[in-house]
């Protein structure tokens, strides 16, 4: 762990820890991850105050981790290093037909963001955390029924 990182983390809450990380999982990547909620929204979901709310978000914004907006909030670049490499990752799987509905069954209880059926030369797409990816792989792999599998990541949206 870098010394900013060490430093950064020493000066943060668990609760504004936990509000970097919400952000995360809710915002939609642009440039930046936005999350569109109103702060009323945020407060009840975390079951704090929107006062109390606010002066979590000050002291995010004045470490360089967050921007606010009319309705908005950013992760910047920072938050997303400091968070750690969560990209996303999309994994493709072949599956013999016999096997499918076994596989679908032991699919849904991974920890994946999302899984889908599709037509085409794969019969699932799974979209994945990059942080998550040699554990999902692995645990995909080991299914029976399972032919193969191919993974693509997420460079940039667009």
């Amino acid at each position: 762990m870098d010394e900013e990182h060490l430093l950064t983390s020493r000066q943060l809450t668990s609760k504004q820890f936990e509000l970097l990380e919400k952000f995360y999982e809710e915002g939609k990547t642009i440039e930046v991850r936005t999350v569109k909620k109103t702060q009323d929204e945020i407060a009840s979901e975390l079951r704090i105050t929107r006062q109390t709310l606010n002066n979590h978000l000050k002291v995010l914004k004045e470490l360089g981790f967050i921007r606010t907006g009319r309705g908005f909030i950013d992760l910047t670049e920072k938050a997303l290093k400091f968070l750690g490499e969560k990209g996303e990752v999309f994994v493709l799987v072949k599956i013999e037909p016999v096997k499918r509905r076994e596989v679908y069954e032991s699919i849904k209880k991974l920890k994946v963001k999302r899984a889908c059926r599709v037509t085409g030369d794969v019969d699932l797409i799974l979209e994945v955390d990059k942080a998550r990816l040699d554990e999902v792989l692995g645990e995909v792999a080991s299914l029976d029924g399972v032919r193969g599998t191919r993974t693509h990541i997420v460079l940039e949206a667009l």
